[in-house]
């Protein structure tokens, strides 16, 4: 998934996310603090949320079903993988791949894991503490392939 596959996603859930919740057009606009006109220019398809925007929907909206269902539960795991592409980050432990994702390698102290919906990876160690999150495998295993070698 790229930003603009995310973007997109955001936008043709954006409607169905305000009907889960219960919201008129006017709350939500002020939830994602966008005007009621651009709220309903990007229901139509006319206009979109952009990143910061659909970003913004994803995070406040987290616990979504529709949303969770749609990307496979890590909305966070998918931000952060977009936003930190090819950069390094400290992340925090997860429930170690309990539910979405699927075990590609599985080394003593490591494993590869990939999402079952957005088919993004990551690299767990053995607390389930996120190491590297990317789209490529290739990348993913060369990288896992450096931390093993030393």
């Amino acid at each position: 998934m790229e930003r603009k596959q995310f973007i997109q996603l955001m936008d043709e859930k954006i409607k169905l996310i305000r009907t889960e919740y219960g919201l008129t057009q006017d709350k939500m606009a002020v939830i994602l603090g966008i005007s009621k006109k651009t709220l309903i220019e990007i229901e139509k398809s006319r206009i979109s949320l952009g990143w910061t925007n659909a970003v913004a929907l994803a995070s406040i909206f987290s616990d979504s079903t529709i949303l969770r269902d749609a990307v496979g539960g890590d909305l966070s795991g998918i931000i952060i993988a977009l936003a930190f592409k090819d950069v390094n980050v400290d992340y925090p432990k997860t429930w170690g791949g309990k539910v979405w994702w699927k075990t590609i390698v599985d080394e003593t102290s490591f494993r590869i894991q990939q999402n079952i919906f957005s088919r993004h990876y990551r690299i767990l160690d053995k607390d389930n503490r996120r190491i590297y999150v990317s789209f490529s495998l290739q990348e993913t295993k060369e990288l896992l392939d450096t931390i093993l070698a030393g």
